[in-house]
C-alpha cells in the first residue's frame, strides 16, 4: 500500500517535474531578494509588513485574474469556436445536406408528415424549434425501400466524398458530437453503397438494411438542419430568409421574393 502511494507520488513528480523546478526557482529567487533587502537595510519589520500585505491581496488577485478575466476570455473563445463551427455546418448543408434533405425525402412514404414537422416559417420561435427537434428525434421515417434510387444517391455521395473528408480535418467539429455523428452516418451510408458492385436486384433484406442506414442519416440531418436554422434566425436573418424561401418542406419553394 505504502509502496503504491510512493509510486503515485513519484509518477506525479515525473509528469510535473518542470512545474516543480520552476516553482523552486521562483521561491529561491524571492527568498534571495528578501535576503538582499534584509542585509542592505536590516529591517525585518518592513519586509514582513509588505509580505503580509501582498499575501492579503493574493486571493483577490487570483479571483480577478483566474476567475473573472479567464471566464471572459473563455466565453469569447467559445463564441468564436461556435461561430467557426456554424460556418462549417453551413458549408456542409450548401454542398451536401440540402441535397440529401430533398433526395432522401423522396424515399419516405410519410413525407407529408415530415414536411409538417419541418416546414419552418418566419414566425417560428425558440419553442417552435424545440418542438420540431423533439418531433424529429421521435419520428420514424418510413422508407420506401422498393422504390429507392440508390444509384443516384451513390453517385452523389461519391462526388462529395473528398469534401466530406476535408470536413473531418477541421478540428472545430470535434466539439460538436451530433454533427460528427451525422458525418459518420453519411460516411457509413456511402461505404454501404460503394461496397455493392451493383445496386440492382438486391434482396429485400438488403434493401431493408440500406433503408435503416438512410433512416439514420435523415433523422440526424433533419435535427442538425433545425439547429442550424435556429442559429441563422438569431445571427444571420438574411441567410435565414433565403432558406425560408427555398427549403423543400413547403408546397412551392422558390428563391423569388413575393
Amino acid at each position: 500500500m505504502n509502496r503504491s502511494i510512493f509510486q503515485q507520488v513519484a509518477d506525479f513528480y515525473k509528469h510535473h517535474r518542470r512545474f516543480f523546478i520552476l516553482g523552486a526557482i521562483f521561491i529561491a529567487s524571492s527568498a534571495l531578494i528578501y535576503f538582499v533587502h534584509y542585509r542592505t537595510f536590516h529591517d525585518a519589520h518592513h519586509i514582513f509588513i509588505y509580505m503580509i500585505g501582498d499575501l492579503a491581496f493574493l486571493p483577490l488577485e487570483v479571483f480577478l485574474v483566474v476567475i473573472v478575466i479567464e471566464s471572459i476570455l473563455s466565453r469569447r473563445e467559445k463564441q468564436t469556436r461556435i461561430e467557426k463551427l456554424n460556418m462549417v455546418v453551413g458549408t456542409f448543408f450548401s454542398e451536401v445536406g440540402n441535397h440529401l434533405l430533398v433526395d432522401l425525402l423522396g424515399f419516405c412514404k410519410n413525407s407529408k408528415e415530415i414536411c409538417r414537422y419541418l416546414n419552418v416559417t418566419q414566425d417560428w420561435t425558440a419553442s417552435d424549434f424545440k418542438r420540431a427537434k423533439d418531433c424529429v428525434y421521435a419520428m420514424t421515417p418510413t422508407i420506401d425501400y422498393l422504390n429507392m434510387d440508390l444509384g443516384k444517391l451513390k453517385s452523389f455521395l461519391i462526388r462529395k466524398r473528398d469534401f466530406l473528408l476535408r470536413l473531418l480535418d477541421n478540428p472545430n467539429i470535434l466539439e460538436h458530437e451530433r454533427f460528427t455523428s451525422l458525418l459518420w452516418a453519411v460516411f457509413h451510408l456511402d461505404e454501404e453503397l460503394e461496397a455493392r458492385k451493383s445496386l440492382k436486384d438486391l434482396p429485400e433484406s438488403d434493401l431493408e438494411h440500406l433503408a435503416n442506414d438512410i433512416h439514420r442519416v435523415y433523422g440526424q440531418i433533419a435535427a442538425q438542419w433545425l439547429a442550424y436554422l435556429e442559429h441563422l434566425k438569431s445571427e444571420y436573418p438574411f441567410l435565414y430568409s433565403l432558406i425560408l424561401r427555398t427549403h423543400p418542406f413547403q408546397e412551392q419553394p422558390s428563391p423569388v421574393v413575393t
